[in-house]
């Protein structure tokens, strides 16, 4: 008997099995990577990461990828580099785009819907097109600050908003009409409706693009190595990038670095994991 879920509905087989199977894809690559990020050059050209598992007492199990990758690169100042990006880039888009989204759902003022149809409009506009009038705008003949932490911040509270847009507000649009018309009747002002009411019910909302925003922005290349540079300010992806030489060199130390880069947004996914699917799904069929 496969029995059944929260909601009486019938387990499916297929669905068990699936997930299993994507389940597995998902982290057979991230043990073997972890696998590998202690093991010597040596070993790692021999033999596979799995015959490491299968026979551990024959294996020359190492520290020193992870000792030389603090010891002699910029591991260490660009994952800090990385976190001062991530949270601010991840803050920001979603403060802006949570007041936009309050506003298109709750309050009424003349070209709203098509304000908000341009703005989901921009979703399909490849950000890459993008890059060169920022670079002038940014670069020394416009703004001057290319290379600082603030333009990568405003690049992707820029390049997030639409995004963020149009999933807070069909979520929000899923909320009880009846509570903030009964706020508004009590006297309550906008801002006092969307900081008590509005913000603290679309939670699991702000949760999920949280999530989705912090990884894109962690992961990014792109935007780090063009608005960044590999200079004092790169970030641990654009690091890693540099790592492997040409000829292979680094090759040990690039296992490492790359495991160690996924330790946070790991902790950021499964700390949020359970807001994901609910903010993500609700208000999806209704807008």
């Amino acid at each position: 008997m496969m029995g059944t879920m929260k909601d009486g509905r019938p387990r499916s087989l297929l669905a068990i099995v699936t997930m299993v199977v994507l389940a597995l894809l998902w982290t057979v690559p991230t043990i073997g990577l972890l696998v590998t990020s202690f093991r010597t050059r040596e070993d790692v050209a021999s033999t596979g990461w799995w015959d490491a598992l299968l026979n551990p007492f024959g294996t020359g199990w190492t520290l020193a990828n992870y000792e030389r990758l603090f010891e002699s690169t910029t591991a260490g100042s660009s994952l800090l580099n990385s976190v001062i990006v991530a949270v601010p880039a991840t803050v920001l888009p979603i403060m802006f785009a949570a007041f936009a989204a309050y506003a298109f759902t709750f309050m009424r003022f003349p070209g709203r819907e098509l304000l908000f149809i341009l703005i989901v409009a921009v979703m399909v506009v490849p950000i890459q097109v993008a890059f060169q009038p920022m670079l002038d705008l940014l670069g020394p003949r416009g703004l001057g600050i290319n290379g600082q932490f603030v333009a990568v911040w405003l690049l992707h509270t820029g390049f997030g908003m639409p995004l963020a847009v149009y999933t807070l507000r069909n979520y929000m649009a899923t909320l009880p009409n009846s509570v903030i018309e009964s706020a508004k009747i009590d006297g309550a002002s906008h801002f006092q409706t969307f900081w008590k009411l509005a913000a603290p019910m679309s939670m699991p909302a702000l949760a999920a693009f949280a999530t989705l925003q912090f990884l894109w922005v962690w992961n990014d290349l792109l935007i780090a190595k063009l608005f960044l540079g590999g200079g004092g300010n790169k970030t641990i992806i654009v690091d890693l990038q540099q790592m492997l030489g040409t000829q292979g060199q680094g090759e040990e130390l690039l296992t490492a670095g790359a495991f160690l880069s996924m330790v946070i947004p790991m902790i950021v996914f499964f700390s949020l994991q359970r807001f994901l699917v609910r903010g993500m799904t609700a208000g999806s069929v209704k807008g």
